[in-house]
């Protein structure tokens, strides 16, 4: 069993930048690969990125590609998410998981659990 606890939200002027991590415990971390996703207020909760055990394959959402970038460090057990030129429309609270399953595509939450309880990005005009 894996928890996840993300930090490095706040607010942020539009085109600034911030850096969220995803810190693991347990000795298995570094065998998950594990999802970025966001939930903005009164919408669903969507695909930010992934990031295999290795950091040897990772993808991002259409939305944020070119401007945040996923990365891990086993050794820390952390995960990370640089968010760059950011865009009023990234405010959400930012969740990390554990992909548990192939049974749904990478971008689908069910297919992940060991949820963390997130962290609020605001990002203003």
């Amino acid at each position: 069993q894996v928890q996840l606890v993300e930090s490095g939200g706040g607010l942020v002027q539009a085109g600034g930048s911030l850096r969220l991590s995803c810190a693991g415990s347990g000795r298995t971390f570094s065998n998950y690969a594990i999802g970025w996703f966001r939930q903005a207020p009164g919408k669903d909760r969507e695909f930010v990125a992934f990031i295999n055990w290795s950091g040897g394959n990772a993808d991002s959402a259409d939305s944020v590609k070119g401007r945040f970038t996923i990365s891990r460090d086993n050794a820390k057990k952390a995960v990370y998410l640089q968010m760059n030129s950011l865009k009023r429309e990234d405010t959400a609270v930012y969740y990390c998981a554990t992909w548990r399953t192939s049974y749904y595509t990478r971008n689908d939450p069910r297919g992940y659990d060991n949820w963390g309880q997130g962290t609020l990005v605001t990002v203003s005009s």
